[in-house]
């Protein structure tokens, strides 16, 4: 699985940046600029602070952790066994998709050093949706700008779809995983922009990727 795991994956990495592409990505910035300074970010954390949301953040926590690793890893080993080339293929090209979201939704976040919210906090006095640190791994790569849980989320589920969208069980499975993770990050660990630009970036590295050749 390693040597189709990393056939053409630099090359798929620069075309997530290519072309017409880096327009999603100045999407991201310029969506995340208004959500911060018009201070929807900062209300957005304010109205959602409920022990209500804890099961959902939870699983989305969980979630967005082993599924996008235990997914392509399954494909791969089910079209092993079936011998199934596609399969196995979209196995490879799906973890191609996670491993590329993970990796540009990290380096965005060393850069950016974005603090994050109060993790399962039920209010707060102090608005800090506006604090970077920009530079160079001035707050890690854990938390911060994109949410990676969902970048790497909706990179799989695009993926998913972009193979697989016909098959009902499939979409509506991708769809709601995908929910499920942006809707639990943005309400428990990360700001509401952070998880708009996981979802633009995740989303365009998963159907990159998965129309790669």
């Amino acid at each position: 699985m390693f040597q189709m795991f990393v056939h053409k994956l630099p090359e798929r990495l620069l075309a997530v940046f290519r072309g017409k592409n880096l327009f999603y990505h100045i999407a991201a910035v310029v969506l995340t600029y208004t959500l911060v300074v018009s201070g929807f970010d900062w209300y957005f954390f304010e109205v959602t602070r409920s022990s209500y949301f804890y099961a959902l953040i939870m699983t989305a926590g969980i979630g967005g952790f082993f599924v996008p690793v235990l997914v392509p890893v399954g494909m791969f080993v089910a079209g092993k066994l079936k011998n199934d080339i596609q399969l196995a293929t979209h196995g490879v090209m799906s973890a191609q998709a996670v491993a590329i979201a993970w990796f540009v939704s990290s380096f965005y976040k060393a850069l950016t050093g974005r603090i994050q919210p109060e993790f399962l906090a039920q209010s707060s006095t102090v608005d800090i949706s506006r604090d970077f640190n920009f530079g160079f791994l001035e707050h890690g790569i854990f938390w911060g700008w994109p949410s990676s849980h969902t970048a790497v989320a909706l990179a799989l589920a695009a993926a998913l779809l972009v193979h697989y969208g016909n098959n009902k069980f499939t979409r509506y499975s991708a769809l709601l995983y995908a929910i499920i993770v942006a809707s639990g990050a943005a309400i428990g660990f990360h700001w509401f922009s952070d998880v708009v630009a996981g979802v633009i970036i995740g989303t365009l590295v998963g159907v990159v990727v998965a129309r790669g050749r």
